[in-house]
Parts: C-alpha cells; structure tokens; sequence
C-alpha cells in the first residue's frame, strides 16, 4: 500500500477497501479478512484497519458481527447511494448496472446567478465556469445538471476544459483540488417542456431535484450543482448504518 502523506492512514486504508467492495473484490455479503490479515497485508496497525472498518461500518457497507468478523453488507449491490459518501451521478449509474456517459450541452464562463453565488461564497455577479451536462444510461437520459465553479480556482485555462468527466476526475484534473464532502438538498420539481425534453419524459411527472454545494477538507466551496433526476431508469437508494 502506498502511503499519501496529505491523507490520514486510516482515510486511506477505508478508500482502498471501499474501493475493494465497489469493484466486487470482496463480493456483496462475504467476509473480509481479518484485522490481522489486513494489518499484515497492507503494512499498517490493527487500529488503523478498525479505525477504517468503523468508518465503513457507519457508511452501510459492511456489517461488524462481534466474535465473527466483518461482512461486506449483503444489500450493497442494490444500493447506487449512501449516506456519508458523495452522491456522484456517473457511480451511481454504474453501479446500478448500466453505462454511464456524459454529454456537455452548454458550456460557457458568465457571471454568477444569486444562487451560485451564495453557494460558492462569491461576490455577486462574480465569474464562474457554468455548464449544463446530461447523464445517460446506456444512452437513455436520466439526469441533467446545470453547475458552476469559481474561474479563481481554475488551474488550466477555461477553454481547455473538458466537462463530459465524472466529477472527482473533472475537479482534480482542472482545479487540482479534492472533494471531501457535499451538502445537499432534495425536493420535487415540475419540469418545464425542454427539462422534460431532455429527459424524453412523455408527460408531466414530478422529477426530483438535488441541489448540491461540494466542499474541500478546508471547507472551501468548490463546486454547485442543480441536477434533475427522473427515476423511471435508475433510482435513488439509500443504505444507512443504524447504530
């Protein structure tokens, strides 16, 4: 395992064996190796692995069953979405079983709208990278998104940037930065004639809408996004640790 020095051991150990269930290394519903066996095998404490098992606990991914070990969460291959973990568009269609990809429809940098602004702690009327972005399924549209970002923190020139990329790639490779937690709110929405367009909706059906404000461990604001999810192809659910 190779160490990051910015990211405590445990953060690091957690995503390694976050990642090991997402990919099905470790199958819905078997056992993980030992504290010991982990300990060993990645070159760190047996509190380190507990510390990254709590975490992952606490998340819904695995179960903690005293005097038996520690099982991957039978569930989890049902579940595209969890609390405590950040709610990417382009995971969630994947793990729901389907190809994600990303169709930039509008891209532009303009002035921030009041709401950007408040989200992003900016001026008003200061200037943001906005686009407009429509995710599908297997080509089947599911959600669309209109988002924003400071130009300040930009690292590469705005007409350089690529926005058909999932989100942690598309913040690292252009702000240099890394996503440690989101904030959002959930509602319905009416949508208007080219929202139900866009998302080949045959009649006037409530869509959820998700207003999201992505932080770094600095709690700088990096990043909001309005996205609009219709639930006829894939669906938001959820797992919660309940302890």
């Amino acid at each position: 395992m190779i160490i990051e020095r910015h990211k405590p051991v445990a953060v690091q150990v957690g995503n390694l064996l976050a990642d090991r269930i997402r990919s099905q290394h470790y199958a819905a519903g078997s056992r993980l190796p030992s504290e010991s066996e982990l300990a060993d095998e990645l070159g760190v404490s047996r509190a380190t692995v507990r510390s990254a098992l709590a975490r992952l606990a606490a998340e819904g991914l695995v179960l903690r069953k005293q005097g038996d070990g520690t099982y991957v969460n039978p569930h989890i291959d049902t579940v595209p979405t969890r609390l405590g973990g950040i709610w990417d568009f382009w995971r969630m269609i994947q793990h729901s079983g389907y190809r994600p990809s990303i169709r930039t429809l509008e891209q532009a940098v303009r002035p921030a709208t009041e709401a950007e602004a408040n989200a992003l702690r900016l001026a008003a009327g200061a200037p943001v990278l906005a686009f407009t972005r429509l995710f599908c399924a297997d080509e089947v549209p599911v959600v669309v998104t209109h988002s924003a970002a400071p130009v300040t923190l930009l690292a590469e020139p705005a007409d350089q940037v690529r926005a058909d990329l999932p989100l942690n790639e598309f913040m690292q490779r252009y702000f240099h930065r890394q996503i440690s937690y989101v904030i959002f709110d959930i509602h319905t929405h009416v949508p208007s004639p080219p929202l139900r367009e866009l998302l080949n909706m045959e009649r006037q059906a409530p869509v959820l809408a998700l207003d999201q404000v992505f932080y770094d461990k600095a709690n700088q604001p990096l990043f909001y996004s309005r996205g609009y999810l219709q639930d006829t192809v894939i669906r938001l659910r959820l797992v919660q640790s309940w302890e």
